[in-house]
């Protein structure tokens, strides 16, 4: 086979490549290594596919909610803050994914082109051939979460034309042309889809042992592979890699942002194909019947999250990150200060007022029980397990927070620094068995997922509520309606009346559609969506994010930060450096 003269330095020189900065390149790099040396070092050709997993987006909560409707900063230094007081700009955007993205693609493209060559075993070419296989698979689906990324942050409208990104499908050099003009969208999204397939037909669903030679695939039996062999591959000890059905979800999430108002122009993805690609999943995981009884409450199921171990999942949880050790970071950050924490995440009154009646039916609807003096009383359970509102509780001990203005903690609206400034602090994500005491501290193991079974079936909800309506399955086994209804049954709504409210709708398209959208919102709260989800749809993204001030047992509504984005924030923009250092890279409109 061709042998190739690419060279494998440190991370600085893509780096460097990827921003452009040949001149930096000179005098040459020292250290590097010819790409040959690592055909027979399967460590040193590994190392290129484990960058891609160490550049994955979705490795930790960037609370862009904070950007957004749904929550505030109570730092004004917040990078999030700062984008949702309108400096977000091309030279100054915390949502870039231009560099890394790409960085991590090129790392993906040498590794396929690498894979073939290197002897992962001593003198075993059958091994080797299956290491190879899984190994770009696992490039080949990572290369789609990438795009997918990209997309997300960098697609848009330029010159009257949807585009994407830049496709770069193998690896660049120093004699590569860089200056080249985005792909179309449509383009972008059919290189995802194809990569995406390639995964899909090296890889197994899961990586799971199998029990006897007959369950070896046919084209690994025909060569002679074994239980062992296969095992020793493909199974249980590769689990948390990028998998078959982890290929399937990047799909399923990438067609329902393509199939969305904002991307759909030019754009041959349909609401079917996402909705489809979405039941592929989740009839993989035994249909509406496999949502996890215990998903709504994912991060604070101890004894699940305490006895993980081996790769294993929770049922809420299709693809996660590594669980690391104890920790109390994230409760050090977002905590109330009371619980020692700086409270940094504050949930608006515009969410919590989207959270229905415990009846099912919306707070402005004549048959909610919604009650302005006693606001908290008989509302969606969902509500308290996500945010703390006054007068509920926290922490190891269960302590009582005080959000009034006169309550005479740090915990009052307003009080200090590190104090709320809507009235509220966010309870979900965070284990309230997390000490922060100086003088008791202690952490506790957190589980972060890249990818919920719930999100997967509320793309589902979604893409078939616009292809077929509330109630027509599609071909497939359920409807939006019967994804929906699981998802609030599951919350504890309706219960005493048969969700009343969601059968008055089950038959109108609009109305199904709006109460989708709310589900997503609550259900994925906090967790990094609702900053693209109003993008994609194309909805206004200039609602004043609301508190409550309660003083002298009253209380009012009152306005904390206006949202400032123009009309082309919808998309987000390209890299400035890029567009001026290279003149066939067309800016997003209005950037």
């Amino acid at each position: 086979m061709k042998k190739y003269t690419h060279k494998i330095v440190v991370l600085a020189f893509f780096s460097a490549l990827f921003s452009g900065c040949v001149d930096l390149l000179e005098p040459a790099i020292q250290n590097n290594r010819d790409l040959e040396s690592s055909y027979n070092e399967p460590r040193f050709a590994q190392g290129l596919i484990i960058n891609g997993y160490a550049r994955i987006p979705r490795n930790g909560w960037s609370f862009n909610d904070m950007a957004t409707d749904d929550a505030v900063s109570n730092n004004e230094n917040n990078a999030f803050f700062l984008v949702a007081g309108g400096q977000w700009a091309s030279d100054n955007n915390p949502l870039n994914q231009w560099n890394n993205s790409n960085a991590a693609i090129q790392y993906l493209n040498i590794m396929i082109e690498t894979a073939d060559k290197v002897s992962f075993t001593v003198s075993n070419d059958l091994l080797d051939r299956m290491f190879a296989d899984r190994i770009k698979g696992e490039a080949y689906g990572l290369r789609a979460l990438f795009m997918f990324h990209l997309l997300q942050s960098h697609g848009g409208v330029a010159d009257g034309q949807l585009l994407g990104v830049q496709v770069f499908n193998s690896p660049q050099d120093l004699t590569s042309e860089f200056n080249l003009p985005r792909s179309t969208f449509e383009a972008s999204m059919q290189q995802l889809y194809a990569d995406a397939e390639q995964a899909l037909e090296l890889l197994p669903t899961d990586y799971e042992d199998i029990s006897n030679d007959a369950m070896v695939p046919e084209k690994y039996r025909a060569l002679g592979a074994s239980r062992n062999d296969y095992n020793r591959v493909f199974g249980e000890d590769a689990r948390q890699l990028l998998s078959g059905r982890i290929a399937a979800a990047i799909r399923a999430q990438a067609a329902l942002m393509a199939a969305s108002p904002a991307f759909s122009q030019g754009n041959s993805t349909t609401w079917e194909d996402a909705a489809n690609f979405a039941a592929e999943i989740i009839d993989m995981n035994n249909g509406v019947s496999g949502l996890a009884p215990t998903g709504l409450t994912w991060y604070a199921n101890t004894s699940e999250i305490n006895n993980l171990g081996g790769g294993v999942n929770t049922s809420e949880i299709l693809w996660r990150a590594s669980l690391g050790g104890p920790s109390s970071n994230l409760e050090a950050a977002h905590f109330p200060p009371t619980q020692f924490g700086n409270g940094l995440l504050n949930p608006t009154q515009n969410l919590v007022d989207a959270f229905p009646d415990a009846n099912g039916y919306p707070l402005s609807h004549p048959s909610s029980n919604y009650d302005l003096n006693n606001p908290y009383a008989n509302r969606d359970p969902r509500l308290n397990h996500f945010i703390i509102s006054n007068g509920r509780t926290a922490g190891p001990n269960n302590q009582t927070i005080n959000t009034s203005a006169d309550g005479g903690t740090n915990d009052g609206i307003n009080r200090v620094e590190v104090s709320t400034r809507t009235g509220y602090y966010m309870r979900k994500l965070l284990r309230q068995d997390v000490n922060l005491n100086p003088v008791s501290v202690n952490g506790q193991l957190h589980i972060m997922p890249r990818i919920r079974y719930t999100e997967i079936y509320l793309i589902y909800a979604e893409a078939a509520n616009e292809a077929w309506g509330p109630t027509t399955t599609g071909g497939n086994g359920y409807s939006a309606y019967d994804v929906i209804k699981a998802i609030r049954q599951r919350a504890g709504i309706g219960l005493n009346n048969g969700d009343a409210y969601l059968e008055s709708i089950k038959n109108d398209q609009n109305a199904m559609r709006t109460l989708i959208r709310n589900e997503r919102r609550l259900e994925l709260c906090f967790e990094g969506f609702r900053f693209w989800d109003l993008r994609r749809w194309d909805l206004d993204l200039t609602e004043t994010a609301r508190g409550i001030r309660i003083q002298n047992n009253g209380s009012q509504i009152i306005n904390v930060q206006n949202r400032v984005f123009d009309n082309h924030m919808k998309y987000g923009p390209i890299p400035l450096s890029e567009v001026l250092k290279y003149s066939a890279i067309s800016q997003n409109t209005g950037w």
